[in-house]
């Protein structure tokens, strides 16, 4: 009996993935045997205050972001008409693109030392401003991230309630209160813990955040003190240490999230706004307009920074600066090919679950190989960038020159994190079309490349350039790998940016990062472009 060559390319795109992780691990393993005792000793009071704080952060910007995201979408919810709508969405659908850093330096640039509003902070301070790092900080450019994102989430749960209940809702006079108690509440009390367990996930794991932010000792959390012990104090045990408590802090998260049903890519897309029968009265309509205002001010705000402090800087000095094209592109490249590999293994794993899923009776229950086709992307959640990187850089360390492999650990890292937008992208689709022609297919013969580039490729081909676009964007933006890796003679745009921050150019650093939002900004667009005419 020959076996499925899809179903071979899946296997191999498991393998790739366990031995990417697989090695982590192994350089983790070493460091901690070879010197255990180092590893237990550096579990003392500062690693605990870094996971409080790595804990205490993320419930605060949870709840900063959800609670005001619930009344957001439910203003949004309640006034379909509301001029200017579609804007907002638009709007609250940037952060998503963005990489961290940028935001940050939005953040920085609005409400830093020297930002727009550091006059106005230091009148009502009656001192001078210093900035807004620390806990506060990192607070404001995390609600920044996730206001917007959970603010969809939760619309679009609301738009999951049946057109019938409004109307009868309103036949019989129900008032706003009242329909909130009866209608929304038990539908954002559905969505609230998913949305909340993945905001908290995407806090816990935030690295170039805290990195930009943090403001010294008193506020870092667990990745950022594994990138310090490893780049700058060089103690692999400390760094173990801090790596076992991650992997268990991120996998404790994930187990909840996946209990509770949660979407752990964070996809937002919307439909259309429905009509609805809504009686609001005077009040509301003005209260729910401050609120969406208040909200649209808050999220457009560090954007509108980014793009003042990127005009003010010396952008035609930075176009002919030999260190900004080569890390553009660097970055271009590594991105590129992160990308490719992404969704080639993204591919492979859909096709080779779909291939299982098809060779097993309708009554047998799925083989093991076809679980774990079907949730092997997922494992890269439970480790993060940061956590891969410094496996791998304990590893490596013991072989030669650690920033040899730059790019190759950039591309590999960067391939396999964007795999679960891939596949979500891919695999609905892919699925679809085997449906319809998978006993044709049969009948007549086709199989393999023939297969592929006759019925396939026209059904899969616009996902998968959107699932590229996608991937594309996410490696550009990323700081977690090439930080453990870089060096001066492999800089990519984001590390480009973090090295003129760090030696005080922020000019540079400002036009750096409007740069790298616009060309994000693009490959995003079209993601959504390639989506809307899908």
């Amino acid at each position: 009996m020959t076996v499925d060559r899809r179903i071979l390319a899946g296997i191999s795109a498991l393998t790739a993935i366990a031995v990417l992780i697989g090695g982590a691990f192994v350089g983790l393993a070493w460091e901690a045997f070879s010197d255990w005792s180092g590893a237990l000793s550096a579990f003392n009071a500062y690693i605990l205050r870094i996971v409080r704080f790595t804990l205490w952060q993320a419930v605060l910007s949870t709840v900063l972001s959800v609670v005001p995201a619930m009344l957001v979408a439910r203003a949004l919810a309640r006034h379909p008409a509301f001029p200017g709508r579609g804007l907002v969405l638009r709007l609250f659908a940037l952060p998503l693109a963005l990489p961290a850093i940028v935001a940050a330096l939005g953040v920085l640039a609005l409400l830093g030392r020297a930002g727009l509003f550091a006059d106005i902070m230091t009148a009502a301070a009656g001192s001078r401003w210093q900035g807004i790092y620390g806990l506060s900080g990192i607070l404001v450019a995390h609600v920044f991230f996730n206001l917007p994102l959970a603010t969809r989430l939760f619309l679009q749960a609301l738009e999951t309630i049946p057109a019938d209940q409004w109307r009868l809702a309103a036949q019989l006079g129900i008032g706003a209160r009242t329909g909130f108690r009866l209608i929304e509440w038990p539908v954002l009390r559905a969505a609230l813990p998913g949305i909340a367990g993945l905001v908290f996930m995407l806090c816990v794991t935030s690295f170039t955040i805290v990195l930009t932010l943090g403001g010294g000792p008193r506020a870092t959390t667990l990745e950022v003190a594994i990138y310090q012990a490893l780049r700058f104090d060089f103690d692999p045990a400390r760094a173990v240490t801090l790596t076992a408590l991650q992997i268990v802090l991120t996998a404790a998260v994930v187990a909840v999230l996946i209990r509770l049903g949660a979407n752990m890519t964070g996809d937002a897309n919307l439909p259309v706004a429905p009509r609805r029968p809504v009686v609001a009265g005077k009040f509301e309509q003005v209260a729910n307009g401050a609120l969406i205002l208040a909200a649209l001010l808050f999220v457009a705000g560090p954007l509108a920074a980014t793009v003042i402090a990127g005009l003010r800087a010396d952008l035609a000095r930075l176009a002919a600066d030999p260190a900004v094209h080569a890390a553009t592109m660097t970055s271009l490249l590594l991105a590129l090919i992160a990308a490719l590999l992404s969704v080639a293994l993204s591919l492979a794993l859909t096709m080779a679950r779909r291939a299982e899923e098809l060779r097993r009776s309708s009554s047998a229950s799925p083989s093991l190989l076809e679980r774990m086709l079907d949730t092997g992307a997922g494992f890269v959640l439970v480790v993060p960038p940061i956590v891969v990187g410094a496996g791998w850089f304990i590893l490596l360390r013991q072989t030669g020159n650690v920033f040899a492999v730059a790019p190759i650990m950039v591309i590999t890292v960067n391939a396999v994190m964007a795999m679960p937008f891939a596949i979500r992208a891919i695999r609905p689709v892919y699925d679809a079309a085997s449906a319809r022609h998978e006993r044709l297919c049969a009948s007549l013969g086709i199989s393999g490349v023939n297969r592929f580039r006759l019925v396939d490729w026209p059904s899969i081909r616009r996902p998968m350039l959107m699932a590229l676009a996608f991937a594309m964007a996410l490696s550009l933006g990323d700081l977690g790998v090439i930080a453990l890796f870089g060096s001066d003679s492999v800089q990519t745009l984001p590390y480009l940016l973090l090295a003129r921050m760090g030696s005080y150019r922020t000019e540079d650093a400002a036009g750096l990062a409007l740069f790298l939002g616009v060309l994000c900004l693009l490959l995003m667009m079209l993601v959504d472009n390639a989506r809307r005419s899908r």
